[in-house]
């Protein structure tokens, strides 16, 4: 598995070094290996999939035109999303909205604590309640602090490492542990209720 993320890397720094030298085209190969990547991502902000779709080709002009000054100090994937999530937050602010849109399910919910219990609960009452689950979790996530909201989002549904974050995010990784943390401990306080 190392081997693979090395051999990615090490094949995303050989495109990077393409395109400063002039090669369009190696651009055109980082686009097809992350758009899709960028897309789910850029979806959690921005509701509407036209205007994801939007702002994921925004980022990549963005990324383009800034990879002169890329030198390769994280994985060029980590400096992409970086630049996919402030590119979805100002486009946001640009639009003064502040809905975000999740795509949680039931699978997302036995990540968390205290709703392992329901996994392979399948009557109609178990149902409803994993329902409503999702719902408080989609909830309470929405109504986190930003930072935080990102930080649960890029280890939960990105599925993204704590130093992987710490990157995107521009922090320390104590910073991201601790913004997961409180993020997780204010679902957990949202479910209590719930579960019980």
């Amino acid at each position: 598995m190392n081997e693979e993320i090395n051999h990615s890397e090490d094949l995303d720094q050989d495109l990077v070094l393409r395109v400063q030298q002039g090669d369009k085209s190696a651009f055109d190969l980082l686009v097809l290996k992350y758009q899709h990547r960028i897309v789910h991502l850029v979806n959690r902000y921005v509701k509407d999939p036209s205007e994801a779709q939007d702002v994921a080709q925004d980022t990549f002009l963005k990324a383009y035109r800034a990879l002169g000054d890329f030198r390769g100090e994280s994985a060029f994937y980590t400096w992409l999303y970086r630049i996919a999530i402030n590119t979805a937050k100002n486009y946001l602010l640009s639009r003064s909205r502040r809905h975000f849109d999740y795509e949680i399910d039931v699978q997302d919910a036995e990540q968390v604590e205290n709703a392992a219990q329901l996994k392979d609960m399948d009557s109609p009452d178990n149902l409803l309640m994993n329902e409503q689950i999702v719902q408080v979790i989609k909830t309470a996530i929405d109504r986190l602090p930003e930072e935080m909201r990102i930080a649960i989002t890029l280890r939960e549904l990105e599925g993204m490492s704590y130093e992987e974050i710490a990157e995107a995010m521009d922090c320390p990784i104590g910073t991201v542990r601790s913004r997961i943390f409180r993020a997780r401990e204010a679902i957990d306080e949202k479910l209590k209720p719930l579960l019980n």
